[in-house]
């Protein structure tokens, strides 16, 4: 019994081994095929997407600005309040506007009151045209009669001259008439009343008044909610005077800034795949690129890199890849311009415009 236990002990190491052996083979084969199956779905797949978390929310801001100067009586709107296209954000003081359009009001009354008088002019002018006519020929048939008998010494030459004298007068009468016919037209220029330049100028200017009274009521020019307020009430504002701003709620886009190693294959049309850190994986929004911008962010800074030192140092750059949201996406999950991003470019398709 000794002898066969002494015989079989040693077998046991040499089976632990075949077996430490086999599971060193099968784990080596995993691994091999785990790579090769990660290889072929980076080659087929991953290898087609471009992503970066350098990406944040981009939209309009709308600056709020007078258009005429004035003190302001009320802001209607603070920050982060909703307001429509239309609602009235501040109101300043209208008393100089409404005493300005009311003034522009009764010079245009004038203007047309004035315009209309020439008008009725011109007609009397022209019928004193006709008098005249009628007193020079009149004039001038007497002095006609008159020549014969001056002649015969049927008459004196005091009367005849005094004949002569009535023609010239009723020429230049006539001659007078013509002229003040032709400057009261020059006027009014043959034209309809509301026509005349005189009266169109006085319309512009009750347009123009009109136009500053109505801008005493500062409006939105489109939905969205107030920000970056810096109007108070009481202020003194002018035409350049930033008031608030009013961003849109929609029509925003991402601005990603992919490593110029990554652009090679990016076209405008394809598909992205964004997720943002407020709503986290949940909340996956689609979108496609609009465009590639013209320039590296360093490029169009206000003091462009130098590199023409002996100590320059390549730094990878980045460009600005702008990223069109969908609407409806938004609407549901509304977003805040300058939140963070992960954006995630589909890059098979390469048939559009770089």
């Amino acid at each position: 019994m000794s002898a066969n236990a002494e015989t079989q002990t040693p077998q046991q190491p040499v089976k632990k081994s075949g077996k430490r052996k086999r599971l060193l083979l099968l784990l080596t084969l995993l691994f091999i095929i785990i790579a090769v199956a990660i290889g072929i779905y980076w080659f087929l797949v991953l290898r087609h997407f471009e992503e970066t978390d350098d990406a944040y929310v981009a939209g309009n801001q709308i600056q709020i600005m007078s258009q005429v100067s004035g003190s302001v009586t009320k802001v209607w709107a603070d920050n982060t309040d909703f307001v429509k296209e239309g609602d009235v954000l501040v109101t300043l003081d209208p008393t100089d506007a409404r005493q300005a359009f009311e003034k522009a009001k009764t010079a245009l009354a004038s203007s047309v009151r004035q315009t209309h008088q020439l008008m009725i002019n011109s007609k009397q002018l022209q019928a004193n045209i006709e008098v005249q006519k009628i007193a020079l020929a009149k004039a001038q048939s007497d002095y006609n009669r008159r020549v014969p008998l001056g002649n015969a010494n049927l008459i004196g030459r005091e009367e005849l001259q005094h004949a002569r004298d009535a023609v010239t007068s009723a020429q230049a009468q006539l001659d007078v008439a013509i002229q003040q016919y032709n400057a009261n037209q020059a006027m009014i220029l043959g034209t309809k009343l509301e026509d005349q330049p005189a009266v169109q100028q006085a319309a512009t200017e009750v347009r123009n008044a009109w136009l500053a009274l109505e801008r005493t009521r500062i409006v939105s020019p489109m939905t969205g909610y107030v920000s970056r307020r810096a109007v108070q009430p009481g202020a003194q504002i002018s035409p350049t005077t930033p008031l608030m701003a009013v961003v849109p709620a929609t029509n925003m886009w991402v601005d990603a800034n992919f490593k110029e190693t990554q652009i090679a294959n990016m076209r405008i049309g394809q598909p992205v795949t964004i997720t943002t850190d407020i709503y986290g994986d949940d909340v996956k929004y689609t979108g496609k690129v609009v465009g590639l911008d013209m320039g590296t962010g360093s490029a169009f800074s206000l003091l462009p890199a130098q590199n023409a030192t002996g100590n320059w140092i390549k730094v990878v750059q980045r460009l600005p890849v702008r990223i069109e949201l969908d609407q409806k996406q938004l609407e549901q999950y509304p977003l805040r311009i300058g939140l963070s991003t992960l954006v995630s470019v589909n890059t098979t398709n390469r048939d559009g415009q770089v």
